[in-house]
């Protein structure tokens, strides 16, 4: 039985970067001046492009974990049959050899030898080789069943404890890069006060930008429909997303399934150059594709910026966020 990405790449540890949070301001009796607005920013776009990609491959590594439940679940299904068969196959044999053992193993022939006519003896020794035959059958029977069983669960209790190392780890990457949220929350604080967002029109022209029809254009609509919803670290929405579930969220609405993962979002859409872009398609950003938004027409997209902020319109031309490509999904 084939598992697709079944444990199919190496555990990535996703490393706190403990000091990368710390933001340096003057202490002590020596005046200084408050950082500015554009250099909390600048911190925060670069402390925040070191952390998303760890977001990133939280995702991979979480999404991994459900299809890898999912399959044990399927597997567990197609299991259950089987084992009825086993429990009642060897009910049958158990109740046969608790029988011989209560008669004795010459009661079945002083039983059969004892009554009738010698004219009958052939058939009673068919009789008797019989008994004996369906007797070795069901002991052997009862063996394959449970070998076929074990065959089929050994596999099954390997993914199921690879999970449980997972589940652990998972647990810790979560609460490590959660610390590092609520760090970048504290420089958000400083710049925009306690609502922690960059403020600015979430919706700056009609979106979609373009209208259009088919698949991209649902897509597009719906990552609309999305603005002004809170950025939320591995959500896929209905109420909240990051940057690849807004992605995935959009594209659903449309019909086609996407991972919750910016790199199998890259891996399973069609390329497409910028001349090319039409409302729906995928941008993505930085060497490591560790950033996405959805086209939405004439320049602009949506996306899902970074912990505090809210989904939200940009220009494609953003001097934050350097292009790697663009991708259609569904082509």
């Amino acid at each position: 039985m084939a598992y697709a990405r079944v444990l199919s790449r190496p555990r990535r540890v996703l490393v706190a970067v403990a000091a990368m949070m710390f933001l340096v301001v003057g202490t002590g009796t020596t005046a200084q001046a408050a950082p500015s607005i554009s250099d909390i920013e600048g911190q925060i776009n670069d402390n925040w492009n070191k952390l998303e990609p760890l977001v990133e491959q939280y995702n991979e590594l979480h999404s991994q974990l459900q299809q890898n439940q999912t399959k044990s679940a399927n597997l567990a299904k197609q299991i259950k049959p089987l084992q009825i068969q086993v429990d009642l196959t060897l009910t049958r044999v158990s109740a046969l050899s608790a029988q011989l053992y209560e008669y004795g193993e010459t009661s079945p022939l002083d039983a059969l030898l004892t009554t009738g006519t010698p004219a009958t003896m052939a058939d009673q020794m068919s009789t008797l080789d019989a008994i004996a035959h369906r007797q070795s059958d069901s002991v052997k029977d009862a063996a394959d069943l449970v070998a076929k069983y074990n065959a089929q669960k050994k596999p099954l209790d390997a993914l199921i404890a690879a999970e449980t190392v997972q589940d652990k780890q998972l647990s810790k990457e979560k609460t490590d890069i959660q610390n590092q949220m609520d760090s970048l929350q504290v420089l958000r604080r400083q710049a925009y006060g306690e609502s922690g967002k960059s403020g600015g029109t979430y919706e700056p022209v009609a979106c979609p930008a373009e209208l259009t029809t088919g698949p991209g254009a649902i897509a597009a609509k719906t990552a609309c429909a999305q603005i002004g919803k809170p950025y939320v670290w591995a959500t896929a929405g209905p109420s909240t997303f990051d940057c690849s579930g807004l992605a995935l969220y959009a594209w659903k609405a449309a019909g086609v399934t996407l991972g919750h993962f910016t790199g199998w979002q890259w891996d399973d859409t069609k390329p497409v150059t910028r001349s090319q872009l039409q409302p729906g398609d995928l941008v993505f950003y930085f060497s490591d594709h560790h950033h996405m938004s959805v086209y939405v027409g004439d320049g602009w997209v949506v996306h899902a910026p970074t912990t505090g902020d809210v989904v939200r319109m940009t220009q494609l031309s953003n001097p934050y966020l350097p292009i790697a490509g663009y991708r259609r999904p569904g082509a």
